[in-house]
């Protein structure tokens, strides 16, 4: 997966995806002050790199979950590249919303049926895991079998591993915040003193400061 890991990284940055700002922090809708902020929803405006995640999230399912019968995407940022994926495989696809509906059946999942079926669900991007695996518990409710999570970038937080190991879920990403790092060190984007800063924040982003 090295190639599209690579490459993908490379095509956040260059789209403006993910940005950098150590001596401006971001704040996180959990509250968490980042010097990094990744908006992978605006890959689906750029074809050729959706496709190159696609393509990437496909080959990386069926390199640790060839037994898949069933594509999902977490709303909404994991729905339109669940689509994509479950077309390159040929798979039907699901999508889980963050809570069920308040009216109607009251469903949370909506598309294919799931009980006793094999499940990957996709995500945009893996924080600490919270949304994810809440779908994953949604549908485990429904009687499917969740083999495993995919992401577009894992920021590689602790955390977030505690998180998936807790819940006895295996996850893997397509690129990673170090993979993200090192392409935009050899880009240009970041030097010395801000590749320290970003270090620091991902061992500790709960009590970082500047």
């Amino acid at each position: 997966m090295l190639n599209y890991a690579e490459q993908v990284a490379n095509d956040l940055l260059a789209i403006g995806a993910v940005k950098f700002s150590p001596e401006k922090p971001f704040t996180w809708a959990s509250g968490i002050k980042s010097p990094i902020y990744t908006d992978n929803r605006m890959t689906i405006g750029y074809p050729k790199v959706r496709q190159n995640i696609y393509e990437g999230l496909a080959a990386l399912i069926q390199e640790s979950f060839d037994d898949v019968e069933i594509i999902g995407g977490v709303a909404t940022a994991g729905i339109p590249h669940a689509a994509w994926v479950s077309e390159k495989l040929n798979k039907p696809m699901i999508y889980v919303r963050s809570k069920p509906k308040d009216h109607g059946a009251g469903r949370q999942t909506e598309g294919a049926v799931i009980a006793g079926k094999k499940v990957v669900l996709i995500d945009d991007l893996i924080s600490t895991g919270g949304s994810v695996l809440s779908a994953a518990e949604a549908i485990r409710k429904e009687g499917a079998n969740v083999l495993g999570v995919v992401s577009i970038f894992s920021y590689e937080l602790s955390e977030g591993l505690t998180n998936f190991t807790n819940a006895k879920l295996t996850f893997k990403s397509l690129t990673t915040y170090s993979q993200l790092v090192a392409a935009a060190i050899e880009r240009g984007d970041l030097n010395k003193s801000q590749l320290t800063t970003l270090q620091n924040w991902q061992q500790n982003p709960n009590k970082w400061q500047l």
